[in-house]
């Protein structure tokens, strides 16, 4: 149905629009929308509708390519869901919520098992049991795995089997904002990007799997127009909180590249699996030394992630790096043949670039990776905004102040289901959108939207963009203090002065996408400096090199909300205590020692 006002001088600058109803709206197509909709449509709910941004099967989700964490105990039984939720807490420095953690360490064994039997790619033992291998800072061999494409067969395995069930999707729809008064969501507002046309979803529910915010970053494992902060952005401006922001976690294995070279340079930064490192890859300086030696000579390069990120972080900054800024990791050790049946993206990747991962080492430096902060939601993936949900790596709770390798697929299927079932008890009808409403909320979010469009200004969107990304990376990356933190916070406000006055193209244009990221990065990015500014210890991936130290006191979650009277206001709260089981497991001290691989 396509509307537009025609009275009044206000109302008639409103764009024209299509106004699609429908109980429950899921933005984002990835994993975690994918089994949030699956899990909502065998509890019988058909009147769902999943938006991506990208065409269909064209998610983040299939960038993740090391594996899925869960307890199956393929070749350690003595694992178990317990363990796995002690690794979890350990590995985020016991700043997660235990309650989530549990959640989705509980399920994950009957999470594999569903994907396998909806025909997910799994490698195999050779009694055809799922494989499972080690990843850093695991006790035991619980990543499950397909290749080195994990994520790529999940999302086939789940968009299959949405398929199989007639989940209603659409795709290259980008959505620009949450329809809510601050009290109860409503639906959301967004676009069509191929034809320009503007659309409200009048939805009862809305649930956001639109991703993370690592690519608030200039060296990132996204790509450019994905992973914007785009979720945490529209649940902050609907009036929901964000929490632990500040921790973003830098995977120590992105591409290193000449950035001169035209044929290397679209890979900077760009994944190289922690599975190269899991099946025994070994990182040396240029100087041929296994440098893990001094940082971690029990764990060593399956350490924790943080920890190997700042290792070869201090190697570059001592003189030890590559002519890249990087270091080397050498699988080369390993039988050709091994290499490309356990890695084969990587391998075709490299080969395709010249380089032979079964002779030579390839060369890696720390890039953003993923953001353990997010919205903050209750144990269904709820906000505090009534209606609006948040799960994937939109949420936060899960992974604390580092995530756990293998756990950002588990968490999307585990809280996917979660939330799924909490939506199907509860889901009565499409929104309730009234005239009041619309004259209030959605008209003046279409009428910003047209003035965006084709914009008239003095500043280039991807100069915008490309300068907001090199000041998160210079003044909130790896090492922090608070002089650079609080330059950061000064050098933002000065951007803003230029994003203001963008010169944007029309709705279908790349500008015009672009200049809506810049939007929704810049929460994040304000939230990541101010809680690394206010957070004074060193805790997993934060690490302050004026308080290297970390502080029993701020065991404590930073929450981020819009303040009554503009700006951003912060609060802090106690992390919750795990379960006696949990802490049992915690108590026993479980730990991978590395040379068993050996």
């Amino acid at each position: 149905m396509n509307h537009s006002a025609t009275t009044g001088s206000d109302r008639a600058s409103v764009p024209e629009y299509d106004t699609v109803d429908v109980s429950v709206l899921v933005i984002g197509a990835g994993a975690a929308g994918a089994r949030t909709a699956i899990e909502l449509a065998e509890r019988g709910v058909d009147d769902v509708l999943v938006l991506g941004k990208r065409g269909h099967g064209d998610a983040h989700t299939t960038w993740a390519r090391g594996g899925v964490n869960g307890a199956l105990g393929t070749h350690d039984p003595e694992d178990s869901w317990a363990i796995h939720a002690a690794d979890t807490l350990n590995e985020g420095h016991f700043l997660n919520d235990p309650d989530k953690v549990e959640t989705v360490t509980k399920q994950m064994p009957d999470r594999l098992r569903e994907l396998n039997e909806w025909g997910m790619d799994f490698s195999r033992t050779d009694d055809g049991d799922i494989d499972q291998r080690y990843f850093g800072a695991q006790s035991f061999r619980r990543t499950a795995f397909a290749g080195d494409h994990t994520g790529e067969s999940m999302l086939n395995a789940l968009v299959n089997r949405a398929q199989d069930l007639s989940v209603p999707y659409r795709e290259n729809v980008m959505i620009t904002s949450v329809l809510s008064d601050g009290e109860e969501a409503y639906g959301a507002v967004g676009f069509d990007m191929d034809t320009g046309e503007y659309v409200v979803f009048n939805a009862g529910t809305v649930v956001l799997a639109a991703g993370g915010y690592a690519a608030i970053y200039n060296r990132h494992t996204s790509r450019d127009a994905e992973n914007n902060g785009d979720g945490p952005a529209l649940a902050y401006d609907a009036g929901a909180e964000l929490m632990d922001m500040e921790f973003v976690q830098f995977h120590p294995t992105g591409m290193a590249v000449d950035e001169d070279d035209s044929e290397w340079e679209p890979w900077s930064g760009r994944l190289v699996t922690e599975a190269v490192r899991g099946e025994g890859g070994r990182l040396y300086n240029a100087e041929g030394e296994r440098f893990m030696e001094r940082y971690s000579p029990d764990q060593m390069e399956l350490d924790a992630r943080d920890v190997v990120a700042r290792a070869i972080a201090q190697e570059v900054a001592e003189g030890r790096g590559t002519e890249n800024g990087g270091v080397y990791l050498d699988i080369s050790h390993r039988d050709a043949s091994f290499i490309r049946e356990r890695l084969p993206r990587m391998y075709e990747r490299f080969q395709s670039l010249g380089v032979d991962m079964a002779s030579e080492p390839v060369e890696v430096a720390p890039t953003a990776h993923y953001g353990m902060g997010g919205v903050a939601v209750d144990d269904h993936g709820e906000t505090s905004v009534d209606g609006l949900f948040a799960i994937g790596e939109t949420m936060a709770g899960v992974h604390g102040a580092n995530r756990l390798g293998g756990n950002s697929l588990a968490e999307t299927v585990a809280f996917g289901t979660v939330a799924g079932k909490h939506i199907a008890e509860r889901v009565d009808g499409p929104g309730r959108l009234s005239d009041r409403t619309v004259g209030k909320i959605v008209e003046p979010q279409l009428r910003d939207l047209a003035s965006l469009a084709e914009q008239d200004g003095s500043h280039d969107v991807m100069d915008v963009f490309v300068d907001l990304q090199d000041l998160l990376w210079e003044h909130a990356g790896i090492l922090r203090d608070e002089e650079s933190l609080q330059a950061g916070l000064d050098e933002l406000d000065v951007l803003r002065e230029r994003v203001a006055d963008m010169d944007v193209g029309p709705v279908t244009s790349d500008s015009f996408e672009f200049a809506l990221n810049v939007g929704f990065m810049l929460r994040s990015a304000e939230a990541v400096l101010r809680g690394a500014l206010q957070r004074t210890e060193s805790r997993g991936a934060h690490y302050r090199t004026d308080y290297p130290n970390t502080d029993p006191e701020w065991q404590r979650n930073i929450y981020f909300k819009r303040a009554d009277v503009g700006g951003m206001a912060t609060h802090t709260a106690a992390v919750g205590t795990p379960s006696e089981t949990v802490q049992e497991a915690l108590d026993k001290g479980y730990e991978l020692d590395y040379h068993q691989l050996e």
